[in-house]
This record gives C-alpha cells, structure tokens and sequence, in this order.
C-alpha cells in the first residue's frame, strides 16, 4: 500500500531533470535527480579519472538550459546528483549537481573560463527539507504567473510573447523569457509584474530558436530536436545552404518548428562545398561530332553530370564522371570535339543492394490461382457454349460459307 502511494506521489520534472515524490513514512519531499530528462545533458567520459585541480568545481544546472559553474565552499562532500543551495544576485538559488571531476575543466575551456582569474559563485551547502519544500512551492507558481503575465503584456499593447517563467530557488525573484521581434520598452510592464507578484523581476529577451530549445519536441526526423538536445551556440542559417545542397527551396519543408530554417542544414555543408570543388561550371553546351549536348542535371554527391542532346529534356540522358567533363571542356577550348557522347562508357555507380534478396510485396501470391480465375471469367464471358466454338472454328470470312 505505501509503494503504490509512492507511486502516485511520483512526478518527473522534465525541466529540471529530477523526480519529486512524498516520504509514505515521514511526509517529507524527496527530490532525486534523473539523467533522462536533463536538456543538453554532457557526458561524463572522463567518469573514475581523478585530478586534484578540479575536486572543487561542479557544474550545476536549474531549469531548462540555464546551468553554470561553481566552487564548493560549504566543506561538504558534494557529489553528482545533490541538490545544493548556490549563490546568486540576490539572495539564494536552488540547483542540482549534474557534473563533477576533470570533465569540468572541459567545460570551462569550451566556454573560455579561465580558472585563476575568474570569479566563481559559491555553493553554500547541500539543500535542506525546508530549502526543497520552499523551492516546490516557487515551482508551483510558475504556471500561473506566466498565464498571468501573457495577459497583462496582451492588455498593455507590447509586441511580446512570454515564453517561460522560472522563479529563483528562494522564492523571491523570477526570470521572465520573452520572444520579440524588435526594441520593447518595458519598464512600465516591470513595474505592473512586481506590484502584481510581489517579487524581483529579471526580462530576459531569447530567439525562436532558443525557445524551441526551452520546450523541446521531435523533429521530422523522428529524434529530439538539436537545440534541445545538444546545441549551444546557434550559428547563422541562410537559403543559401539549401541551395548548395540542391535542395528545394519550399520554405514548409526547410523550417523547423520555430519557424527559423532547420539547423540540420548546415551539417552538410562543408561535405557539399567539397564535392563542388571537384565538379566543373558547364555554362554552354558540350560540342561533339554528333551535335551539342546541354547539362540537364547533377549528382553533388557522386560527381556525376547528365546530358542530353535535347536542351531541357530528360528522356534520352547520358551519364559522364566530373573529371571526363572537365576534360571535354578543355578539348573544345582547343577545338577538338569528341565523336559522341553515346559510345561514352557508363561510370561506376555505387547502388544499394537490399539483404532481404527478392522483396516484391506480390512474392507470397499464388500465380496458379490467378490463372484459373481469369479462364473461369472468360469462360463467363463467352457463355460457356463449346458447340458455338466449334461451329466457328471452320469459317473464315463472314461471306464464306463453312467447309470451304
């Protein structure tokens, strides 16, 4: 009975990475921290490495993407997955050890954190049963208050969208994350949130695709979005990668769901100037003996070019390597034209050859069956009158008579 009160008592906060549930026993919050739900988790390999230099750095992660760098100076032994009570602006934060050792100091190299001269906030001491059940209360607050909040931008006339509301471990100041398309003076609004909810309020403007980042989701991929997943550092994004790519520039299927082109666009980009660089710009028309032959396409990828003899048309195509191009194009500078691009080899082509071997979906049916279904049919059609058949077997002409 307490397990399955426990059970019930479970709930997974996806925003911060931890499952809060209810002691059966004493009644106190317990809050534990799950590696699963951690937006851009990092990956402990150096885990069981020890370096002295870094004993004393943990990273510690709030809600969403917000985490950062810390010094223990509470002279208790932290470990990966305490809540502890930090140091901020004003007043307190609440957070959860999500990384500790010499992976740290890779953290701090990536993010150009210098250890001797930067100054590192404080963590006070591990998280006590009022800090936590202090910190649920704040929690429970956040919904409302950015329901709230929406409404009173809406009534004021800014040309904002609230995305997020996270209040600070203590209860006593709030970050709003707000979406705007240009300048928005909200000092007015700040004023109307701090008599409204009676605390410290930080505006914190972000981009679409940081707030797809904060909500997270799947992509048409069938995996979990990049900027929720891994990204950091959000780079420029132009149609102009799409076009490199050869792809079509249906702005439906180049977005993503924040509205932004995919960020997926760039990977391939480099691999793609590569393969450029190897094929040759064909601005006219190929001479050979036989007449001249027009570029209709391009495999990137492959380095293949077709031609055909028919300007804009796709029906008679003939295959030729970038290289083989390059060289026709240098032998027409000269004025030598080839004798025809028809007795020019097929170039090797990798193809995929499937492992199941014969994966015709009709590969089960019954040929036999189909055959006799399709006799009896005619046999339906024609009357079943075998005499009439053998009467006009013997004529050949409809003025001949029979056995002439």
């Amino acid at each position: 009975m307490d397990d399955n009160t426990n059970n019930e008592s479970l709930y997974f906060d996806c925003s911060r990475g931890c499952t809060t549930s209810s002691d059966p026993e004493t009644g106190d919050v317990v809050c534990n921290y799950r590696q699963g739900c951690c937006k851009l988790k990092d990956y402990d390999w150096l885990g069981g490495v020890s370096r002295a230099e870094y004993n004393g750095y943990f990273e510690v992660r709030f809600k969403n993407t917000r985490k950062g760098i810390y010094v223990n100076a509470s002279g208790q032994n932290v470990k990966l997955g305490d809540l502890v009570i930090v140091e901020a602006a004003n007043g307190h934060d609440l957070g959860i050890v999500t990384l500790e050792g010499p992976v740290v100091g890779r953290q701090m190299r990536c993010k150009g954190i210098n250890p001797e001269t930067f100054e590192f906030k404080k963590i006070y001491r591990k998280a006590r049963q009022n800090d936590i059940i202090k910190w649920q209360e704040a929690i429970a607050r956040e919904q409302d208050t950015m329901i709230k909040a929406r409404r009173i931008a809406a009534e004021m006339g800014l040309e904002m969208k609230i995305g997020d509301v996270e209040f600070q471990g203590d209860g006593t100041k709030a970050i709003f994350y707000y979406i705007a398309d240009g300048r928005v003076d909200f000092r007015q609004l700040i004023k109307v949130f701090a008599e409204e909810f009676r605390i410290r309020i930080e505006m914190k403007q972000i981009g679409a695709r940081q707030e797809a980042g904060l909500i997270g989701g799947l992509g048409v991929c069938g995996r979990e979005l990049c900027c929720a997943n891994y990204i950091t550092n959000f780079q420029s994004i132009t149609t102009s990668a799409a076009r490199c790519q050869d792809l079509s520039l249906n702005p439906q299927k180049l977005a993503g769901q924040c509205g932004k082109l995919k960020c997926c666009l760039n990977y391939e980009v480099a691999t793609y100037l590569d393969a450029q660089s190897r094929i040759p710009k064909v601005s006219e028309p190929l001479e050979f003996e036989d007449g001249p032959a027009w570029l209709v396409k391009t495999d990137i990828l492959k380095e293949i070019m077709y031609f055909s003899y028919e300007k804009g048309s796709l029906a008679n195509v003939y295959a030729l390597d970038a290289y083989e191009v390059q060289e026709i194009i240098k032998m027409n500078r000269n004025g030598i034209k080839p004798e025809s691009l028809k007795t020019e080899p097929e170039p090797y082509m990798p193809e995929f050859i499937t492992a199941v071997g014969d994966d015709s979906i009709t590969r089960f049916d019954n040929p036999e069956r189909k055959r006799s279904k399709s006799r009896r049919r005619g046999q339906r059609q024609g009357g079943g009158r075998k005499g009439d058949n053998r009467r006009n077997r013997g004529r050949k002409g409809p003025d001949k008579p029979a056995g002439e």
